[in-house]
């Protein structure tokens, strides 16, 4: 079987610093111009590309072996791929200068290369060394960078940068120690979110889209939301040792604080929110969105349901946000925002449709109990709940983004955590509703809904 003209094998295997391998020799600036001529040729839907681990060519990457003919290709760089996908994958003439012709030669390379890394993670193991590939060492040193990356972000150092400047010019401009501005602004460099030539940095086309204030993709708002966190992960430890939450601010926040989270979850919501409305299945009328936000499922029910009213409850520094986003969207006939306690205030009646999204994670199995109970007194016969969070599975140890979650709740609230379908079904049974179901959408977050007997 043949579904494709052409297959397509690129190493993209990043190794350690100083370790030659095919994406230290530009392989995924090769994968990019490799995608972007296929479209310009029109051959995107005729090509098929897969990314690999180690082929075992290193010293001569990055390796390309474009399939069925079986050709081998070393060296290839971004301004090559044209050549390749012309003469070849479009005219059907491999590129001599670039294949690579003694199969002996290739095989006895990729032996080699095998046979050397399985006697250095023998000599590792002998010695009790943490091998490479662990994930052990990687992972504790990979605050660095997210570090690195969160002070740029809270000194708004993209938009600074804006056509680009010195080191000394971006310290000017921020108010920063030059000799400390230097050192970040190389850190970054090689993180691949700002360009240096020469003297003169400047911000790559990612950084430019989605971190300067200049552009209107900007997420910087929402980012920051990650800063703060950084604050409370920090307590980690205590938290630990004290069972329970130790910083004692994180209740009290700023206005900038809650903007920034807000933005957040903006962003999360749009990208999320017409799979969500598509899997309530069902034309509803009366929509209450308990702690509803930047107002985004609202929203999105709204545009899908033109009959459709919604009635969003929230925090008191949250609302006039909830307003804004309401107003933006030209719906503040049908979207309503008010202030409220979601644990004690009175939800009305009546609702066929009631959204809880991001917020089962913030209580304890009691507050929930309690809450699910309320939202069934709040729906009429028939009405659906829709459940939105990050949901464990039996064991608990998976997904690894549920299981974190459970620390964030930990250093942040007074008694959340992250809970299983299991328990998600059992509590929702328990107040009245007659069905629940999990319905897994794409990303971290799944659903549990349920229908009011």
């Amino acid at each position: 079987m043949q579904p494709f003209r052409h297959h397509v094998i690129l190493c993209t295997q990043q190794k350690p610093e100083n370790v030659q391998c095919c994406s230290a020799g530009g392989s995924l600036a090769t994968e990019s111009a490799l995608n972007a001529s296929l479209e310009r040729h029109g051959l995107s839907d005729d090509v098929l590309i897969s990314t690999t681990g180690c082929l075992g060519t290193c010293e001569n990457g990055p390796t390309m072996i474009v399939y069925p003919e079986g050709t081998w290709y070393g060296k290839v760089t971004a301004d090559e791929v044209d050549e390749i996908v012309v003469s070849h994958l479009k005219d059907g003439h491999p590129v001599e200068r670039l294949a690579r012709k003694d199969e002996a030669e290739v095989r006895a390379e990729s032996l080699d290369h095998r046979r050397k890394r399985r006697g250095k993670l023998a000599a590792q193991d002998k010695l009790g060394i943490v091998p490479e590939g662990a994930g052990i060492t990687e992972t504790i040193r990979s605050f660095m960078a997210s570090r690195a990356l969160l002070t740029a972000l809270e000194l708004d150092l993209f938009t600074a940068v804006g056509v680009g400047g010195t080191a000394e010019e971006m310290a000017t401009r921020l108010h920063t120690g030059p000799r400390a501005t230097e050192m970040l602004l190389h850190a970054l460099a090689a993180m691949k979110l700002l360009e240096k030539h020469g003297d003169e940095f400047r911000n790559t086309p990612n950084a430019a889209r989605f971190l300067a204030a200049s552009s209107p993709d900007n997420a910087r708002p929402a980012l920051l939301h990650q800063a703060d966190l950084w604050k409370s992960w920090s307590t980690l430890t205590d938290a630990v040792r004290a069972d329970a939450r130790v910083r004692n601010d994180v209740s009290h926040r700023d206005a900038e604080s809650v903007r920034a989270f807000i933005a957040a979850m903006d962003r999360n919501a749009r990208e999320r929110a017409a799979q969500v409305v598509a899997a309530a299945g069902a034309d509803f009328r009366r929509m209450l969105d308990l702690g509803g936000g930047s107002a985004a499922y609202s929203i999105a029910f709204a545009k899908a349901q033109p009959e459709l009213t919604s009635h969003i409850l929230d925090q008191a520094d949250v609302v006039p946000l909830t307003r804004e986003y309401i107003e933006s969207a030209g719906l503040s006939a049908r979207i309503t925002a008010r202030v409220g306690d979601m644990l004690r205030d009175d939800f009305g009646s009546g609702y066929d449709l009631v959204m809880l999204s991001a917020i089962a994670h913030m209580f304890s199995r009691a507050q929930n109990k309690a809450l699910l109970g309320r939202i069934a007194q709040a729906l009429a016969p028939g009405g659906k709940l829709i459940l939105q969070d990050f949901i464990l599975d039996p064991e608990k140890t998976s997904p690894l983004f549920a299981a974190l979650f459970a620390l964030n709740m930990l250093v942040n609230t007074e008694a959340g955590g992250t809970y299983s379908e299991e328990e998600y079904t059992e509590w929702m049974k328990e107040a009245g509703f007659r069905t629940v179901q999990r319905v897994r959408l794409p990303g971290p977050a799944n659903l549990m809904i349920g229908e009011k007997r």
